[in-house]
């Protein structure tokens, strides 16, 4: 295959939906290895964790796990992550600095903004992230600033850079752009790590954003050896800084680039590529492509019309009963649709079928803000030096300590390289703060030591139970809840989920017999501190469920990637698909990413599709008309061999016989 053996130079491969993109990047792997370099030279840079994961796993299988175990396979970030812990003393960082998570970045914005709207402040983390991708800092965002909420909010990232400064702290957008700020200005790094990759393989290129494409641009030189594997027909991050700008200007940046399309899809039948490349060819095409596949035509897609959301969902549910009874598994499917608010009609469906069923991409319990602020309490409980959970425990609920103390505390504690928690009980630390401030930092670490003896010794459900809620009560927790939400309702269900929590921690000390995410199992009566150490591995069998024998429901961004055996295509109307609010401008360039979209959740279906469109449907508390969505006519399903739904068959029918028997001359006398 050319993609595998380009070796030499800059190489961009276009692979197509199904077009087994992975497997041309693992192979490659190993050519790259044939050929002579080591593996700690290869760098497979990927978007998620999941894929990395996938990636160095089938890495394993074809090179072996001794060559695998030293591939460089990461995220983007990761990789970021690396740069900074090696080499980011040259701009300031020690090589512990904290990593703040969006509730972390919430908190400080509220901080650093002086104020106690939660909507303002993810305004501006919107905002500022965007401006982070697009490469800007305060001072350019301030000048780029088009009116004056982007004014304000150059103000507010200002204050915030200065804060995360302070604590030796980055967020998730500067593991981009500060190694980006890393590599321009240190020469000597920038030949360190480029000399060290020797080729960089990027896979879903076409959802770089502008830092990260520049930082590509660097780690690869002059050499310019790198394989970008990408699809500007499956660009749909555009709304959180990616640009299919980076796809034009790879042949601009890189003259002698070697362009390779890989066409055949492995995955759908006939018919369905049919209506995938009817769609997406209303798009201005960067470069030439066209799917086929060898599968042959398979099944026409099913094209049907629903009453509303209801009967949607009815209509969901009969699809996976019949495909089911003739020996499909319920993993076999997937509901996919373009808003998270769609999920609720097709999930009240199959509870009251009792098909079971996952939201992939849903909020678990575990990221919900309240439990993300116990487990920061437990975290430092276990582990004293972990800052991010000190700075979180510290700040929630307030307790009087400010981001004046927190910033000393932070610049004495990077000066003596320790910890926070640790530089709070430094005799010298009384030359830095007030003797106040020093009371409350002491008070709180004070708290904090006789917490953890208290876990240490406290055993079994009750008396956990009862240590739990003392410790809510000593913090104040709930009456935190209650300040932090405008709506009672909605803080008595945060405090509801608080609850659960506890009783949940409580079950495990005392080794009940439990059934944990679909497994049955009888544990040992532990301790609240032994249950908080195995912490992360709790959540990770709450989150389990990847195997289970589930029907899918999906958004169409969360579905990218993945692929299902029969697909549902919901809602496919003018205002859900392409998505289109009252006072929005769809501009001819959000369109075509939204026809992006439509033809990734075609490209999901590997044996049928059914595509679902509404006669009427909701908006807001009103019920309004439904207009079927333009991709519908684009798909030209005529052509496919489109077949309706059968009850829509029969009623196409009546209505025809109804129209001749109307036209026909009456009957002689």
């Amino acid at each position: 295959m050319q993609a595998v053996h380009h070796l030499d130079g800059p190489c961009l491969v276009l692979a197509g939906a199904g077009s087994g993109k992975t497997r041309v990047i693992t192979h490659k792997i190993a050519r790259l290895l044939q050929a002579g370099l080591a593996p700690a030279q290869i760098a497979a840079i990927t978007f998620t964790n999941k894929a990395a994961a996938e990636m160095r796993e089938r890495a394993k299988a074809l090179i072996g796990p001794r060559a695998a175990k030293h591939l460089v396979i990461a995220t983007f970030h990761s990789l970021g992550v690396r740069l900074l812990r090696e080499d980011g003393a040259a701009l300031g960082l020690k090589p512990q600095f904290s990593i703040f998570d969006a509730d972390d970045v919430l908190g400080l914005l509220k901080e650093a903004g002086a104020t106690t709207d939660a909507a303002l402040a993810r305004r501006w983390q919107w905002t500022i992230s965007l401006w982070k991708n697009q490469g800007l800092n305060a001072e350019r965002a301030a000048a780029a600033a088009r009116h004056d909420d982007e004014r304000v909010a150059a103000r507010v990232m200002q204050r915030y850079e200065e804060r995360l400064a302070a604590y030796q702290a980055v967020d998730f957008d500067d593991l981009i752009g500060l190694p980006l700020k890393l590599l321009e200005r240190e020469a000597a790094v920038r030949a360190k790590w480029q000399q060290a990759l020797r080729h960089v393989l990027v896979d879903e290129y076409q959802d770089t954003n502008a830092t990260q494409y520049e930082l590509l641009k660097l780690l690869v030189g002059e050499r310019a050896h790198f394989t970008a594997v990408g699809d500007d027909d499956q660009s749909i991050y555009g709304w959180r800084g990616a640009t299919i700008e980076n796809l034009r200007r790879l042949p601009q940046d890189f003259p002698q680039l070697t362009v390779i399309p890989l066409e055949q899809n492995y995955r759908s039948t006939g018919r369905i590529l049919q209506a995938a490349n009817a769609v997406i060819g209303h798009n201005p095409k960067l470069f030439e492509k066209k799917l086929w596949s060898d599968l042959g035509d398979g099944e026409p897609v099913h094209l049907v019309e629903c009453d509303g959301e209801e009967h949607e969902a009815e209509r969901a549910v009969a699809f996976v009963q019949s495909r089911r009874a003739a020996g499909a598994a319920l993993r076999d499917f997937a509901i996919l649709y373009r808003a998270n608010h769609q999920a609720k009609s097709f999930e009240k469906a199959l509870r009251r079928a009792n098909l079971p069923y996952k939201v992939s991409g849903g909020q678990s319990f575990f990221d919900r803000a309240e439990i993300k602020d116990l487990c920061a309490w437990l975290r430092l409980l276990v582990n004293p030096d972990d800052d991010p959970a000190f700075l979180r425990a510290v700040a929630t609920p307030k307790r009087g300590i400010g981001h004046q103390t927190l910033t000393s505390l932070g610049e004495f504690a990077s000066k003596w390289k320790t910890s926070l928690y640790e530089a709070l009980f430094a005799e010298s630390l009384a030359t830095q703060l007030s003797a106040r401030a020093l009371g409350s930092l002491h008070e709180f670490g004070r708290y904090v030591n006789e917490l953890e003896h208290q876990a240490r010794q406290t055993v079994g459900h009750e008396d956990a139970k009862a240590l739990l809620l003392q410790w809510l009560k000593d913090i104040g927790y709930e009456q935190h809840l209650l300040d932090g939400e405008d709506n009672e309702k909605v803080a008595a269900a945060r405090w509801g989920n608080v609850l659960d929590f506890v009783d949940w921690i409580a079950k495990r000390c005392g080794g009940e017999i439990e059934n944990d995410g679909g497994l049955t199992v009888e544990t040992e009566k532990k301790s609240v501190l032994e249950v908080a150490q195995t912490i992360s591995v709790i959540i990770s069998l709450a989150e389990r469920g990847d195997d289970q024998d589930v029907v899918t429901l999906s958004t169409l961004h969360a579905s990218k990637g993945l692929e299902w055996p029969h697909v549902m295509l919901a809602g496919v109307n003018e205002g859900l698909l392409p998505f289109k609010a009252d006072d929005d401008d769809m501009t001819p360039q959000r369109l075509e990413e939204e026809r992006r979209l439509m033809y990734v959740g075609i490209t999901r279906a590997r044996l049928t599709l059914q595509v679902s469109v509404l006669r009427r449907r909701k908006k807001g508390r009103d019920t309004v008309p439904g207009v079927p969505s333009r991709f519908v006519a684009e798909m030209k399903l005529h052509e496919a061999g489109a077949k309706l739904d059968p009850r829509e068959k029969l009623k196409a029918l009546r209505e025809a016989a109804a129209r001749r028997a109307a036209a026909a001359p009456p009957p002689a006398p």
